[in-house]
């Protein structure tokens, strides 16, 4: 790790400027992803600027729906009884992930912001597209077993955000709030924060160089109420996902009026699936008709030599998902 300077701010604009002033800058909130890289040297940053006494904290429902401070700690939003009672798939999906440690350090802004898992990505040793564009992509070739199927290109098959909660977001159609050194603040679906990595792997969201994550709002919906988050993993516990999925359905007199449908463990970014929802609206809830989506949302599979058991397994998920979440 390299050497680096350290500052508090206690103002959202003075973390802002900071940050715009020095390229070689970066937030800190509670740094279980950011001091990873650092000490792995895949991110080398000459400042760091701890965020955690801005006042981006709370957990309130609002005319919008549920807002979520970004700073909030993982722990605390997942077991909140707001989330556990009408989101319960983001409590699941809080509470699934990592280990109750750093649960207790990670923030909902950072945890939206983590970065892949891809073993070439974390080790300097190799090439990789996401550190230096340009230099090429070892896992097309080489281990790719955790790796995405979904939204992927000949730069990069990482699953560029490796965890659980922006799943059950996106599936949601959460609204992140974000703010600028002029403090100027804007809304950005999630749906539209992550991006794809086609020929610059390198720049993975729409956030800008001098912005925070202030909050995170998910609209109030029955599909939001009755939701499940299902993960797969090659352990029972602290182990990313190879598959889940994050799944809300609208129900009336048997048949689906409504649904969210996301996949984590398979996309270049959290995965919506569109495509699956629409198949679904207007057919009866059933196992035949679940597994019709499940085929409509893994359709544009690329898998790789060691990640073609993704496909099977991300439609049995979902399947599972659906039938569970139709059945409570």
């Amino acid at each position: 790790m390299n050497n680096f300077s350290y500052t508090q701010a206690d103002k959202a604009k003075d973390a802002t400027a900071a940050k715009r002033d020095d390229k070689s800058a970066a937030f800190i909130a509670g740094g279980t992803t950011l001091l990873d890289l650092m000490k792995l040297n895949v991110e080398n940053h000459g400042q760091l600027i701890d965020v955690n006494l801005l006042p981006f904290r709370g957990i309130a429902m609002t005319k919008d729906g549920l807002r979520i401070g970004a700073l909030e700690r993982m722990s605390d939003v997942g077991a909140h009884p707001l989330v556990v009672q009408q989101f319960a798939m983001v409590s699941e999906s809080l509470l699934l992930a990592a280990s109750a440690q750093l649960r207790n350090m990670a923030s909902i802004g950072g945890n939206v912001l983590q970065r892949t898992r891809c073993g070439y990505f974390r080790d300097t040793a190799f090439p990789c597209n996401k550190r230096e564009p340009g230099s090429g992509c070892p896992a097309l070739e080489g281990d790719n077993r955790n790796l995405a199927i979904l939204g992927t290109s000949d730069a990069c098959i990482a699953t560029s955000y490796p965890g659980d909660l922006a799943v059950a977001l996106i599936a949601l159609d959460a609204v992140l709030t974000l703010e600028n050194a002029k403090g100027k603040q804007r809304q950005v679906p999630l749906t539209k924060f992550y991006l794809l990595p086609g020929t610059t792997p390198q720049r993975e969201t729409v956030l800008e160089a001098d912005e925070l994550i202030v909050a995170v709002t998910i609209p109030q919906t029955e599909m939001a109420r009755k939701s499940k988050y299902l993960k797969v993993r090659d352990r029972a516990s602290y182990a990313y996902a190879l598959v889940s999925a994050a799944v809300g359905l609208e129900v009336q007199g048997g048949v689906v009026k409504g649904a969210r449908v996301a996949l984590g463990g398979v996309g270049a970014q959290p995965w919506r699936c569109f495509e699956a929802e629409k198949m679904l609206v207007g057919k009866p809830a059933t196992e035949a008709t679940f597994r019709a989506a499940a085929e409509v949302a893994l359709r544009g599979a690329k898998p790789r030599e060691h990640n073609t058991f993704k496909v099977e397994m991300a439609q049995n998920t979902l399947v599972r998902a659906l039938s569970e979440v139709a059945a409570a």
